[in-house]
């Protein structure tokens, strides 16, 4: 059998095993109401049948701009075709995250040596192919799956216009052009942005790579006309959103507002200020966070990192007592939390923006990822879940371990591929998007982070290229 033959076959049974792992997902453990799963459904469905983007207030069809189009658009697509179906969607799903997984393929491929792109690629797409972390969400009506796929597309396209970026100082180079790599990135991001709102954060990631590599005057014409070109690709697909919030809601809005909330309502900002001084643990959110609003939430819920005092405790202590009987937050308990929060920040800042965001982010990377599936089990204390539910905590160790493994080999790619072109780019993305996930969302979710994946496979699969290579291959590449 020849190199070339071997290679179709292996990319065969990547495919195909990356396939049977998702379909496996979408057959045994969907999930079809989770999260925001019934609100995505409902926006489609009526934007499909109404013609109206919205949900149902106080009886009536309303406008709304509390999550951007991008997601419910791609559930009525396939709604017009197959009716109200999960079960599309999911198969739709899977075949868009198996697209991603040659995409990380080709990310993988272009940061390697041209003598070992071909092992460093099949070893992206193994890696990819395997991941349970990013095939589970194709069998979850949330925005993982598409938001993945468009930020690895964009990635690729960015580590490509990074042979501008590396150039260098005054050294011919392809300059922008209208459908460069820039603007096509910029353009991906943008559609990107109309399904996770944050997704811009890949060009501040490139922006700030510019900058490190074209501070010299000689090259500011050069920065200038890829931040236009990205800027350009960013707002085209978002203006007809703008356009829409305008003309229906009398607001200028390109994404989403800051607090989502539904007409009349109003958001527990002095409640999420006050959990951000203590709350890392995802398992806090379900427990506070979540319950607000719509379920008591008794003290013993609240760790004993919640309260600096005993009389802050009984402070809090007070205002449940009273939210408790009603389920219903007032305006004065909330300013009495946000009190808090400023409280709490001013005897300890470095605790509310430096060690809280640092531990969020430890428990968005370094968790068993369990939170959708049926068998999930706590990991503490470990001797009563072991005699618990032996089963389903040795399934929840093996995924802790699987994404231990899937970080370490990052870290190894990374340190073999510091030098090469396009990897300060993924790592200033992978950075800027936990720090902002950790330090401005309220729940830190280890979902949050999926989107860096494609970053963190590509790096893990550059440990491949070693291989047989010896520390030739451990060189600078020259793509």
């Amino acid at each position: 059998m020849t190199a070339k033959h071997k290679m179709r076959l292996n990319v065969a049974l990547a495919a195909f095993t990356g396939l049977a792992l998702r379909f496996f997902y979408v057959l045994k453990l969907p999930v079809t109401d989770s999260g925001d799963a019934p609100f995505y459904i409902e926006l489609a469905w009526n934007w499909l049948k109404s013609g109206v983007y919205g949900a149902v207030v106080d009886g009536r069809l309303m406008p709304l701009d509390t999550r951007v189009p991008g997601y419910p658009a791609f559930l009525a697509t396939i709604f017009s075709v197959a009716g109200q179906s999960s079960g599309a969607v999911m198969i739709v799903q899977v075949f868009v995250d198996l697209a991603t997984c040659f995409v990380i393929a080709l990310i993988a491929a272009r940061l390697a040596p041209e003598i070992s792109r071909r092992r460093v690629a099949i070893a992206g797409l193994w890696l990819a192919a395997l991941c349970p972390f990013t095939a589970n969400y194709t069998a979850v009506l949330l925005t993982e799956t598409l938001v993945i796929f468009l930020t690895a597309l964009a990635i690729l396209l960015f580590v490509e216009a990074g042979k501008d970026v590396t150039a260098a100082a005054g050294a011919s180079s392809v300059e922008p052009r209208a459908l460069s790599p820039w603007f096509l990135g910029g353009l991906i991001v943008g559609f990107g942005a109309l399904v996770r709102p944050e997704t811009p954060l890949l060009l501040a990631a490139a922006g700030l790579v510019c900058i490190a590599r074209w501070w010299r005057p000689v090259n500011w014409i050069k920065f200038v006309r890829a931040g236009v070109l990205m800027g350009v690709g960013l707002l085209l697909p978002l203006l007809p959103w703008a356009a829409r919030n305008w003309r229906s809601l009398h607001e200028v809005q390109f994404l989403t507002p800051r607090y989502l909330q539904m007409p009349d309502d109003f958001s527990p900002r002095g409640f999420d200020a006050w959990t951000a001084t203590w709350l890392w643990k995802f398992g806090d959110v379900y427990r506070t966070l979540w319950q607000l609003n719509s379920g008591a939430i008794p003290m013993n819920v609240f760790p004993p990192q919640a309260f600096d005092s005993p009389d802050e405790r009984a402070r809090v202590a007070a205002m449940l007592d009273d939210y408790n009987d009603t389920l219903t937050e007032t305006h004065e308990q909330d300013a009495t939390f946000a009190e808090l929060a400023r409280e709490r920040t001013a005897r300890h800042p470095l605790r509310t923006w430096v060690k809280i965001p640092l531990l969020r982010s430890l428990v968005m990377w370094f968790t068993p990822r369990v939170e959708l599936l049926p068998n999930s089990s706590p990991l503490h204390p470990v001797a009563g879940e072991w005699e618990d539910d032996r089963g389903d905590f040795v399934e929840t160790l093996a995924l802790g371990a699987v994404n231990i493994v899937y970080v370490g080999l990052a870290l190894a790619g990374l340190w073999i591929a510091r030098r090469r072109p396009g990897v300060a780019f993924l790592v200033t993305f992978m950075v800027l998007r936990t720090l902002y996930i950790a330090g401005f969302i309220e729940t830190p979710e280890p979902r949050y982070v999926l989107e860096c994946f494609p970053a963190m496979i590509a790096l893990a699969a550059q440990l491949f290229g070693t291989i047989g290579g010896g520390r030739q291959l451990s060189s600078t590449g020259s793509g």
